[in-house]
């Protein structure tokens, strides 16, 4: 429709032009007011935050299992002013002679010695303002407990790595590098393979049968096949006990069989930079108990400090490590 039909169509239903405006709008263009600018910016939406979701739950980061106390049971050795240890370790003496009314051949007498263990002391603080702690509640965190919880890991971190590794330049030694550990035998090569993961499940549960070979020579006798016992590994190594042969029978069932009392620990700690170590430990010889991890304090709380507008609290504990009384029952193969 063009401009002149438009006045002629609004005309017809009552509108009046003016002949000024009339031969305005003569033309065949029809003439607008201009828009004016916005004063606001573009926008046809709303702020992110009323369209974002948060979980009511909190996801927690997951860090390696800690797996010591599993391998070795755990006790309490003195308390946080026990500075070292001492485990008496009695050895019977003694010889025979030919029987004789006037003869005073032949003794029975005791060796003891006193093997001495270093405790190691350490803290973590815990740390919280009272803005911080406010301010994490706005996105419904408890703060105070999650640093409580980062305290109890953190602390627990530590102590499970020194029932492995000890504490450096304290007579404090851990499972895998105390000094009277039997030195680590090497498996079979089986068609140029020596990992288990390359290896088939009849090869793998025959390197298991050589360690516990050298278990038993190094014990003469004193582990027997059905002896509980635990076989300590990593991960990655206990993945080739899933192996199966032709028959269907994995690795895993073939060990089980030959030993009924044999139970699989898993430690990270065990992939070395090496290779792969696994040990053979007897849980005991003649009802002795072949290693234990100990401590002196598990966690000790210490005062809370009050100060300005923020608090603070000291955590302690302390280890001895691994203690290994009879290295005799425990065989290594890297």
């Amino acid at each position: 429709m063009s401009t002149k039909q438009l006045i002629a169509a609004l005309e017809k239903k009552g509108v009046i032009f003016t002949q000024d405006i009339r031969g305005t709008y003569n033309a065949d263009t029809f003439a607008m007011d201009a828009q004016p600018a916005m004063f606001t910016a573009n926008n046809a939406g709303v702020p992110a935050w009323m369209v974002n979701y948060i979980n009511p739950g909190v996801i927690d980061i997951v860090f390696t299992p800690m797996k010591a106390t599993e391998i070795a049971a755990e006790r309490k050795v003195g308390d946080w002013t026990t500075a070292t240890a001492q485990f008496p370790v009695a050895e019977a003496t003694g010889n025979v002679s030919a029987y004789d009314d006037y003869s005073d051949d032949g003794s029975s007498g005791t060796n003891v010695n006193w093997p001495m263990r270093e405790s190691y002391s350490y803290q973590t603080f815990l740390r919280w303002g009272e803005k911080e702690v406010a301010v994490a509640q706005q996105g419904n965190i408890n703060h105070i407990e999650r640093i409580e919880k980062a305290a109890l890991l953190t602390m627990g971190k530590f102590q499970n790595k020194s029932y492995f590794y000890g504490i450096a330049g304290l007579k404090n030694y851990g499972l895998l590098n105390d000094p009277a550990l039997p030195a680590a035998i090497t498996p079979a090569t089986v068609g140029g393979a020596i990992k288990w993961a390359s290896k088939t499940p009849e090869a793998i549960a025959n390197d298991v049968a050589l360690l516990f070979t050298q278990l038993v020579t190094q014990t003469q006798g004193l582990v027997d096949m059905d002896a509980p016992m635990k076989l300590c590994l990593s991960p990655t190594a206990q993945a080739a006990f899933a192996n199966t042969n032709q028959f269907g029978l994995s690795a895993r069932a073939k060990v089980k069989e030959n030993y009924p009392n044999m139970e699989f620990v898993t430690a990270p700690e065990y992939a070395t930079a090496g290779g792969e170590l696994v040990q053979l430990i007897a849980n005991d010889i003649q009802g002795q108990q072949v290693v234990e991890t100990a401590f002196t304090e598990k966690m000790r709380v210490h005062n809370t400090v009050v100060e300005t507008s923020s608090y603070k609290q000291k955590r302690s504990a302390g280890t001895w490590g691994a203690i290994i009384m009879q290295p005799v029952g425990m065989a290594q193969m890297l």
